[in-house]
């Protein structure tokens, strides 16, 4: 079905891009601006790419900026596209928070705003999010360790893991981070799960910008402190670099060896990295949040409001952006798309035969 559905969102868009193929030869529609947060990853860059390309095969123009994880430069970018008079913006925010101000500049010049798969807060001027459901694919990332690491049937109780989550000025940390810990909850409980530092919550085992140099070090620190005598079994990870890099401070202290196996780690992104780690047999297992779909989805919303429609089918009851709009708590209007859980067993169905990456760029 997944393969259907992106073969189906494929033939559409190339439809719709053989309609709008004289508008665009002609005149540009308007020019949209769009802010992906940097271009040192490998997601932001496929992302950038996948809305610009989309956009402009509907005769849009598209000012694509990158914001090298700095929020100044960010905030000028959106100044400048303001100036620009750009119709729509698109942005991918490094601080959830720290937009309220030059938004505000954007409601003004009845700019509308789309959150794109980073919740903007304490903003009422964020008209639409589009992202995949970040609460579900936490709880994929806790269905990952529980399959991993065969938590309904372990060799042994407990079991000891270490928690790692994203970004604490990233909404979406908290819903992946939640949504892990909800699903692993009742593991806990019943004693087949404990963490062995001890140490949880956001406020704790947050990974600031998502960096995976202090993942490293975090997870160095923790094994000097609490694993000397006792292994690790298993690791919650947010995102793909983490867990590699977690991976690596393991390795560092041999485990991978004989006797000593991996602990079982997640992740979230579905690199070429990870997913050459996972048929190694190394990271068990990723998210796959398909940056094709997410970009077709946002190009689709655009052009709905360009031509003055209405989105339908929005969800409008889950993400509370911390504002209040006509005196009431805000909830943005949503968009959410599913992920899927790729492991060694389904990668090349998932992620080759649906061309997310190609057999070269994984080592096949």
């Amino acid at each position: 079905m997944k393969k259907m559905l992106v073969a189906a969102m494929v033939l559409l868009f190339a439809m719709n891009m053989v309609f709008a193929g004289g508008a665009a030869e002609t005149s540009s529609k308007g020019m949209v601006g769009v802010v992906m947060p940097t271009r040192s990853e490998e997601r932001w860059n496929k992302d950038g790419a996948a809305v610009k390309s989309g956009l402009e095969e509907l005769g849009y123009e598209v000012d694509l900026q990158f914001s090298d994880d700095d929020i100044p430069t960010q905030v000028r970018q959106i100044e400048d596209l303001i100036t620009k008079r750009a119709k729509v913006l698109v942005i991918a925010s490094i601080d959830g928070s720290a937009l309220t101000d030059v938004l505000a500049k954007a409601a003004d010049e009845g700019i509308p705003v789309i959150a794109y798969d980073r919740l903007i807060m304490k903003s009422p001027h964020v008209d639409y999010y589009l992202s995949f459901d970040n609460y579900a694919v936490g709880q994929q990332m806790g269905d990952i360790l529980i399959q991993g690491m065969n938590l309904d049937n372990p060799a042994k109780k407990p079991l000891l893991i270490e928690l790692f989550g994203g970004s604490p000025d990233d909404n979406n940390a908290y819903f992946f981070y939640n949504g892990a810990m909800d699903k692993l909850k009742p593991y806990f409980d019943n004693g087949t799960l404990k963490i062995g530092s001890g140490q949880q919550g956001m406020d704790t085992v947050g990974t600031l910008r998502w960096s995976n140099e202090l993942a490293m070090s975090r997870m160095e620190n923790l094994l000097s402190a609490h694993y000397t005598n006792k292994t690790l079994d298993g690791i919650l990870s947010p995102y793909d670099p983490i867990s590699l890099s977690t991976l690596e401070a393991c390795k560092a202290v041999g485990y991978g060896t004989p006797g000593k196996p991996l602990p079982v780690v997640g992740g979230q992104d579905c690199i070429v990295a990870s997913c050459k780690s996972i048929l190694a047999g190394e990271q068990y297992a990723t998210v796959l949040k398909d940056t094709r779909v997410l970009g077709m989805a946002t190009v689709e919303l655009v052009d709905t409001i360009m031509r003055g429609e209405t989105p339908q089918g929005l969800n409008t009851t889950t993400y509370d952006n911390d504002s209040i709009k006509n005196g009431k708590p805000y909830i943005v209007p949503s968009v959410l798309l599913e992920s899927v859980i790729v492991t060694k067993d389904n990668l090349v169905a998932e992620v080759v035969d649906t061309g997310y990456h190609s057999a070269e760029e994984i080592g096949l």
